[in-house]
Parts: structure tokens; sequence; C-alpha cells
């Protein structure tokens, strides 16, 4: 891959949010190569970059971020200006059924990146590398739950993660802090609201709700369905991504979120909603006849919310779609996508613990 400009790692790339923002930074800044660093577990999969690696602008390695070697080579050979960390284990199911590997990528994986960035700083006196940025994605959830009267979470909120996932990206935040403080590595934390929208594996809520509706199947809502969540559509979160390369202060923490604040049972009900209007059921029934309480998950956070203030006052950047315009945009992109849904359910998707079948 020619290097003609600034060359951007960018791990778990080919993930949900990793690859919309992959797209989004090649769309806006042609000059830039991509190097895209993924283990392609069953969340990663390559052909959301088909169209990227083929115009010659991305290359996608195949590996481990907490891979010592692999990360080290990388460097070497490229020559990054700038790492963006997507890489991660993420659904909060599975780390309660299986924490270790959340530990191994979200841990150890951010402490192998921020050690070979460190390392490379420290050695390179390669062009760009006082612009080097270390964008970190974290989430709101390191924070804990929110009562329905609470404000929203800042960045001076305190920790207090409710599950192994919420406990191994606070980690990664802590390794961030420190490796500023001690090193001066210029790192940046974005801890971003629920993200929605085209490329999600389907074992988040909107993308599950919606194609388990389309297979006839029941739509599974946690205990009462009344968990509040703040929905920043994905592409939003790509924008946010590089307005803190671009314009974030470093060593800050950042919440990003758009003020959209809605229960998971309202959510699913306008999915339902959407899809009597796009694909009507036999017989016009409809979708939220699917609908199905089924047990909470353990430890279940009751309310995020994000004040986003301190990011658009240091970077400009706001959410510039609005949750039903978001919505809408998903489901069709679902609807529109039938071959994509297939390859990504044909990887695994486990909802046993949920007693459903796993189609």
């Amino acid at each position: 891959m020619e290097n003609i400009g600034e060359t951007i790692l960018v791990t778990g790339g080919c993930g949900f949010i990793g690859s919309n923002y992959v797209r989004h930074l090649l769309e806006t800044s042609p000059q830039v190569q991509v190097v895209v660093l993924d283990k392609l577990t069953y969340a990663g999969h390559r052909p959301n970059l088909e169209q990227e690696e083929k115009g010659g602008k991305c290359e996608v390695v195949v590996g481990d971020i907490a891979d010592e070697k692999t990360v080290k080579g990388l460097f070497a050979k490229h020559h990054f200006t700038s790492v963006v960390n997507f890489a991660a284990e993420s659904h909060v199911d599975r780390s309660i059924d299986e924490p270790a590997p959340f530990l191994h990528t979200n841990v150890s994986g951010t402490f192998t990146l921020l050690e070979a960035s460190r390392k490379y700083l420290a050695e390179t006196k390669a062009k760009g590398a006082k612009a080097f940025r270390f964008i970190h994605l974290s989430t709101d959830e390191v924070h804990g739950s929110l009562e329905p009267s609470d404000p929203p979470f800042r960045e001076s909120s305190t920790f207090a993660p409710n599950s192994p996932y919420a406990a191994s990206k606070a980690a990664a935040d802590h390794l961030c802090r420190a490796y500023f403080r001690t090193y001066g590595l210029p790192t940046i934390v974005l801890r971003p609201s629920n993200n929605f929208g085209p490329y999600q594996f389907p074992e988040k809520l909107i993308p599950l709700a919606i194609l388990r509706a389309l297979a006839q199947e029941k739509i599974p809502v946690y205990g009462d369905g009344m968990q509040v969540r703040d929905w920043l559509y994905v592409e939003d979160t790509a924008r946010a991504v590089e307005a803190a390369r671009q314009r974030g202060k470093v060593g800050e923490p950042y919440q990003v979120g758009a003020d959209m604040e809605k229960d998971n049972r309202t959510v699913l009900e306008e999915i339902c909603g959407l899809l009597d209007q796009l694909r009507p059921r036999a017989g016009k029934r409809p979708y939220r006849d699917l609908m199905e309480a089924v047990a909470d998950r353990p430890g279940h956070d009751r309310r995020y919310a994000t004040d986003a203030s301190k990011f658009r006052k240091h970077t400009g950047w706001s959410a510039a779609t609005s949750f039903s315009a978001g919505l809408e945009k998903c489901v069709r992109w679902y609807l529109e996508n039938s071959k994509w849904c297939a390859a990504v359910q044909a990887k695994g998707y486990l909802g046993e613990r949920l007693g459903l079948s796993a189609k």
C-alpha cells in the first residue's frame, strides 16, 4: 500500500462502529491511508470494508491487538500518525457468560497498543510524530446506572461499572489516562452512548429486533423494557471520532451523546411500527404482537444519559441525525441487505441465554 499521506491504524475496523468510521474517514480525507487490525471474531466482518480494500486506501491485517509482535511490526512498517482503537469485546450478555475474552482484548489489548505507541514515539523522529493521537473508544457504561431523576453522566462522574464488560472498559480508560499523565502519550478517550445504525451485529437490541421480527420470531424484551438509553446514530459517532482526532484536547476524556433518551420498549415499538409500514406481515398483523418479556439481565443498568457539552465546546461537533430519522434509515438498511444479515448470523449469534432460537 503506497504511503502518500497520513497513515492511521484503526483497530477493530471491520466491526460496526469501526467500519463506519473507516468509510467516513476515506470519504472525507482522500490523502489518508488506513491500516485496519482486526481479529475477525464473530463481530468483525471483513466484507464490511470490501470496497475500501479494493480502492487501495485500506489494508486489512488479521490479528490480535494483544499480540505485541504483530502490533510492533505494524508500527515499524507504517509509521502511524494516529491510532484509533475500536477493538473490543462489547456485548454485556457475553461478558456475563464468559468474562475472560473481555479482559484479554479490552485491557491487555489496549495496554499493548499504548505500549507500542509509547515506544514508537520515544524512538522515532518521523515526520508528524508531534501530531500523533491515540483515540480510544470507551463507553458511558463505565459510570454504571442512573436513576430517572439523576443528571446525565459527565466526564467527572464516578466510575461504577456493573458488568465485566463495563469494568474492562473502565480499566482501559484508566490506562489511557495513566499513559498521558506518566509518559505524555497524547491520548483522547471518547465515551459514546448507545450506538445504532448499519452494519451492527445482530446481538444488539435494534438489529436483533429487526431480524427476529422479519423471521417471525419472538422479539425479546428484558424485564419490563423500561431501561433507558441515550441513542446515537453511528454516522454521528464516526464524525465525533474524527473531530476528536483533529480538534480534541490531548489527555481529555469526552462524553459523546445525542441527548436522545428512549426506553427499550419504546424503541422496539417504533421498530415494529416502521416494519408495519415497510414490510407488512401476512394478514397485516402488527409486529408488536411478537414482543415477549424475558428474564431480565443480571445487573442490568436502568438508565444511561450523557452530557456532551464539553465535547461540543472543544470540537464543534454535534449529532446531526434524529433518533426517528436514524431508526428509519437503519431499518431500511437491514431490509435491503439480507445477504449481509445472513452472512453475519452464520458466524454464530448466541441466543441460548434468552431461550430463543439462534436463526
